[in-house]
């Protein structure tokens, strides 16, 4: 079974070289690309692999742009950090779209998905059905944290924090009180947890919520600091690198 994998992120693309050689030992990888225009110029010279990993935001623009300029008949299973394009993934031949950071199990589906579809007659496939399947698909995010104070365990709602963030190699989250709670989790493992149109990281120490955020604020070097509702000591700056994601979430 050949792939391509189509990424500008060095450690995704290594991470779904590796998930593929644990779930499919067998496949080849036959090469990572993180243009469009690299793409294009691949698809054109190229018989088509059996199947597609396409980052939706690459270094020149979309991978949309992609089925612009070449038509691609194998299917494709789109990965990105954000979830704001999974209508436009599935108006081409996306069977599936994981949201990065990728896990193991989200990858896996993808496959079984993958296996159960072309391991059918395709003539018999419904397209329409199956695409409106996976679009509306209903993702689970964690609804609570578990808290332990002293001997004893409570829980936080998800819905009732304010601020995650990390210090000193410790992750907590700020409540509706603003009482700081240290939670047993990286700040990388919440954030995949969380709703992502609900919550954003703005830079390697903060997520927030959206209702959190009371002001917006141009900052140096292109950056953005943010005013909220409720009380923090520390500045509260979205990273150069995430302010138009930042932008485009808040937008969305």
């Amino acid at each position: 079974m050949n792939m391509l994998i189509i990424e500008d992120e060095h450690f995704a693309a290594k991470r779904i070289e590796s998930l593929v050689k644990e779930h499919l030992p067998e496949a080849k990888v036959l090469e990572v690309i993180d243009t469009v225009e690299e793409a294009v110029a691949w698809f054109s010279s190229h018989v088509e692999p059996q199947l597609v990993f396409m980052d939706i935001q690459l270094a020149d623009g979309l991978s949309f742009q992609i089925f612009e300029k070449v038509k691609i008949h194998c299917p494709v299973i789109f990965t990105t950090a954000y979830d704001e394009y999974a209508l436009d993934a599935f108006k081409v031949n996306s069977i599936d779209y994981i949201l990065k950071p990728i896990e193991s199990a989200a990858f896996k589906r993808a496959i079984d998905k993958y296996q159960k579809i072309y391991s059918n007659d395709l003539d018999k496939i419904n397209w329409k059905n199956l695409t409106h399947d996976i679009f509306n698909a209903k993702e689970s995010y964690k609804k609570r944290f578990l808290v332990k104070s002293g001997q004893s365990y409570s829980y936080l709602n998800t819905s009732d924090i304010k601020l995650f963030y990390s210090e000193d190699g410790l992750t907590f989250a700020l409540n509706e009180s603003n009482r700081r709670i240290m939670l047993d989790s990286t700040l990388d493992k919440i954030e995949s947890q969380l709703d992502p149109s609900i919550f954003f990281r703005i830079n390697r120490k903060f997520i927030i919520p959206l209702d959190n955020i009371k002001k917006i604020h141009p900052y140096l070097n292109s950056r953005l600091k943010l005013e909220l509702n409720s009380e923090f000591t520390e500045d509260i700056i979205v990273s150069r690198e995430k302010v138009k994601a930042f932008k485009d979430w808040i937008d969305s």
